[in-house]
């Protein structure tokens, strides 16, 4: 008898981007037995009218340890996040590491290691600065022993450090690539229309030959921008350089108010408008921004998050079709009713949309892309495919019922949980059990180890 048996599902294969109607046997932490025939288990899941899938891996998140937002990506079906995302990490992961593993989480945590903490490390303070030859070396030797404790590559956040030289980055980029990890970058803009910002990273991939990840491509390349992105990193790709993309399900993006991205000068330089930015944690949660109250969040509250609206939907459409990218929720640690619908609606949305409504992607595909895919870039042994001996993460939806039911703070709950996913295991253990969170801790760090 099997621990979990989940039965009657039409089980998508990634590997070969096709579904049958077979019987899923978990025992402990494994997936055990696919069979023609229904299985006898412990606990028996009915998948009948449903897809049973592999847990999805958020290839870009901010949760880093945080149960809230955790909670949120577990009902999305979501079983492995990636954290540690532009430039931004815990100072010291390997009490991160140690902490998170003796006290659980509800899914399992990789974690990249941040430019921008490095560069703190070494004395780099201000973000319009830039590292010093010896400072680079000494965030080389910090970003190696990070890598040797399991981080699984090494963030930028270039938009955030306007400063840095690129020396910084390709000194890095050449670290990780000496241990074949990934380098996600949310490239710097330094005014909207902006693709130097793109050239840059490719400059640096041809230069280190290090894995690249283009961060939340939407949020950087959107306005009328994406299509010519697009046709910069297929030519890259084309010249053999390994670039990916992430990239989430809306267009408008939200940072942290203090940030070098929402500095005056920076709003004045790309003519946005007041009206184009809304509160999404704090006190003023939901309010529209106005003059007054940029400035005074300024001096009483510059901590807080701020969505910014600009876009347009079928750009996202556009990057997400393309079979180097992956979903993405750019999610963070907000608290409860704060912050943007990305944290809840995401692979939902993505699932309703790509797959259901706009029919540009088939769903096999869909789920390939958010779990065979990026367990083959990151390296993630043992995930994206329901086979034996993979591990036992798995979501088990309804593409008919799934819907995201999360909007922004001024229109309404940034954290309604979706619809239609009805069981998400991790480890072996029901985290969503009949669309009901379970409060569960059975995620596990995914320590990085093989050179």
């Amino acid at each position: 008898m099997f621990t979990i048996a989940i039965n009657h599902g039409l089980v998508i294969d990634t590997r070969n981007k096709k579904c049958r109607k077979l019987h899923v046997g978990l025992n402990g932490s494994k997936i055990a037995a696919l069979s023609e025939t229904p299985l006898q288990g412990k606990k028996i899941i009915d998948a009948a009218g449903c897809y049973v899938s592999p847990g999805f891996i958020d290839v870009h998140g901010h949760i880093d340890g945080v149960v809230y937002p955790a909670e949120l990506s577990a009902c999305q079906g979501v079983t492995t996040t990636v954290g540690g995302n532009c430039g931004c990490s815990p100072a010291d992961l390997g009490r991160f590491f140690k902490e998170q593993e003796r006290q659980g989480f509800p899914i399992h945590q990789a974690m990249l290691v941040g430019h921008g903490n490095l560069r703190q490390a070494v004395g780099v303070e201000d973000p319009y600065q830039k590292a010093d030859d010896e400072q680079i070396v000494r965030m080389a030797v910090l970003a190696e022993e990070a890598l040797l404790q399991g981080a699984c590559g090494i963030s930028f956040g270039l938009d955030y450090v306007p400063g840095c030289a690129i020396e910084e980055v390709t000194a890095l980029a050449k670290i990780a690539a000496k241990y074949h990890r990934i380098c996600p970058v949310h490239t710097r803009l330094l005014t909207e229309g902006d693709l130097y910002s793109l050239f840059e990273i490719i400059k640096v991939a041809q230069e280190t030959k290090a894995h690249i990840l283009i961060s939340h491509f939407v949020y950087q390349y959107c306005e009328g921008l994406v299509e010519d992105a697009l046709r910069m990193v297929d030519r890259a790709r084309a010249q053999g350089l390994s670039i990916h993309i992430d990239s989430g399900m809306y267009t408008n993006w939200a940072t942290y108010f203090d940030t070098t991205t929402f500095a005056y000068e920076n709003i004045c330089n790309n003519h946005w408008k007041w009206e184009q930015m809304v509160v999404a944690t704090g006190r003023y949660t939901g309010r529209v921004m106005d003059e007054e109250l940029f400035f005074h969040m300024k001096e009483c509250c510059p901590h807080e998050s701020v969505i910014f609206f600009e876009g347009q939907e079928w750009e996202v459409y556009e990057c997400l079709v393309k079979d180097y990218a992956m979903p993405s929720s750019d999610t963070c640690g907000y608290a409860k009713g704060e912050g943007h619908p990305q944290i809840a609606g995401s692979f939902p949305r993505y699932l309703r949309k790509m797959v259901r409504e706009k029919k540009l992607l088939t769903v096999e595909e869909a789920v390939r892309k958010a779990t065979l895919l990026p367990a083959e870039l990151f390296g993630f042994q043992g995930k994206g495919c329901i086979e034996p001996g993979m591990d036992g993460d798995v979501a088990v939806f309804s593409l008919e019922e799934v819907c995201d039911r999360a909007d922004y703070p001024h229109r309404g709950k940034p954290d309604a949980k979706p619809l239609g996913i009805f069981h998400v295991i991790v480890d072996g253990e029901c985290v969503v059990d009949n669309g009901k969170y379970m409060d569960a801790r059975s995620g596990k760090i995914i320590r990085k180890r093989e050179k």
